[in-house]
């Protein structure tokens, strides 16, 4: 990204611990250091003083706290601003990019407890307006295919953008090179076209020739999970579901049948509800209806997804 000027997070990569605290003290906080490595998704540390990341970078760099993950450490801006998750088409030429969606990461009401895959998305995201869109665009999605292009590395498929709007415009935290979860629930739903025939065009280098049209409605996810999750939660408990129609859907994630054909919850994030509707609070209360008829012993879902998106509609 930094050699094709991709905009991301400004970072300079460390393998001696002074050169990396001689560089900090030219930073302004709050900054991110990284051990550069696996480390139980705990090296990652957002310090809020110059001297607080100093001392994260000798924990890591000389007293060995994330072991050889954090021989190499990566100090990184902290950027602020709503997150954006974009999934989007291409077949390594043309990118035909999904509705936007705002994902949940956060286990509890507020956004509150410890991050979590996913506990609900809403579709679109109010914060992905029509010149953040065009900026995404021109800025960062066709900049990322030419560069996979000019690395010999061509991809073809559904490209996944985490993005952050900052002050200085859209940026990018994170790609994953498959649909993301539980974004997918609200996206896929609001799809017109037909799905198939948008994949084979990805694959046979044709999407030019596709067209692919959403419905000018919204949708929402919630998350029902085992109580406890995303740390230790019990699971084996029957679950009995709703209904659905047609603009309602149940994705079932962590469960499983038995030996008596039973349903039986077999994860943290055991489904997600989801409904559609020309107006958002609409699709919310579609969705918190689907889910509260949701039954099984230990089932929690936060009850605030979608309400920044409303606040920022308002």
């Amino acid at each position: 990204m930094k050699k094709y000027g991709i905009p991301t997070a400004k970072y300079e990569t460390f393998t001696e611990m002074d050169a990396a605290l001689q560089y900090l003290d030219a930073q302004s906080a709050p900054i991110v250091v990284k051990a550069d490595g696996l480390a139980l998704g705990k090296g990652v540390i957002i310090a809020e003083t110059i001297d607080d990341a100093k001392r994260a970078v000798q924990d890591m760099m000389a007293g060995g706290k994330f072991g050889k993950s954090g021989e190499c450490v990566v100090i990184e801006e902290f950027l602020t601003g709503p997150e954006v998750s974009v999934l989007a088409f291409t077949d390594g030429n043309v990118v035909k990019p999904m509705v936007s969606s705002m994902d949940h990461k956060r286990a509890l009401d507020g956004d509150k407890g410890l991050n979590t895959g996913g506990m609900g998305t809403v579709a679109p995201n109010p914060y992905y307006t029509d010149e953040v869109a065009q900026r995404c665009m021109e800025e960062i999605f066709l900049p990322t295919i030419h560069a996979m292009n000019a690395e010999n590395r061509t991809f073809r498929g559904c490209l996944y953008f985490g993005l952050m709007i900052t002050p200085d415009g859209p940026k990018v935290i994170e790609y994953n090179c498959r649909f993301g979860d539980p974004e997918t629930q609200v996206v896929l739903p609001l799809l017109e076209s037909d799905l198939l025939t948008i994949m084979q065009a990805t694959a046979s280098g044709t999407l030019a020739d596709v067209d692919v049209k959403f419905r000018d409605e919204h949708a929402c996810c919630v998350v029902v999970a085992s109580e406890g999750y995303p740390l230790k939660y019990d699971k084996g408990f029957p679950m009995t579901l709703p209904e659905t129609g047609a603009d309602t859907e149940i994705y079932i994630a962590g469960a499983k049948l038995d030996d008596n054909g039973t349903l039986l919850t077999n994860g943290g994030r055991v489904l997600g509800a989801v409904a559609r509707a020309e107006t958002l609070e609409g699709a919310i209360g579609k969705a918190y209806n689907l889910a509260s008829e949701v039954q099984f012993e230990n089932a929690y879902y936060r009850k605030d997804i979608g309400q920044r998106a409303l606040a920022a509609k308002a």
